[in-house]
């Protein structure tokens, strides 16, 4: 592949162009892979990405704000999602021993061995589209 590497868009170039546009595409291979996984295991993109940021915060646990923010959502959302986590038995909400007007989120043990197993085949996707995703990020410079 060639190398790209342009300072304005008057510059870009076909290969430019290819080479975003491939990108892009690799990107939403990617997503549509993980949208599959998550739900055989029962759950909504939105529902993953949230369990999965918790997770990535262990041990502490997080804020509806936090959750807002790794899903770029408005709190209100965030909310909304992490009540439909907990009916579904994966999250628990507690007030937060520092502020009692913030609550804090935590996986249950439920949530931690789904997104063990949900995890394992995320990583093994990655390594498996890692060459490619190399070569791509290679073509930017």
């Amino acid at each position: 592949m060639k190398t790209i590497g342009t300072t304005s868009a008057a510059e870009l170039t076909d290969a430019d162009y290819a080479a975003l546009a491939d990108f892009r595409h690799a990107l939403r291979v990617f997503q549509a892979f993980s949208e599959s996984r998550a739900a055989e295991f029962g759950l909504t993109p939105q529902q993953h990405q949230t369990l999965l940021a918790i997770r990535g915060m262990a041990p502490s646990p997080v804020s509806i704000g936090y959750i807002a923010e790794r899903l770029i959502l408005k709190p209100h959302s965030a909310s909304g999602l992490v009540t439909r986590l907990e009916a579904l038995g994966l999250v628990v909400r507690r007030p937060s021993p520092h502020d009692g007007r913030q609550a804090l989120i935590e996986l249950t043990p439920k949530a931690r061995a789904l997104l063990e197993r949900l995890s394992a085949t995320h990583r093994e996707e990655i390594v498996r589209l890692r060459p490619m995703l190399t070569a791509l990020l290679d073509t930017f410079g």
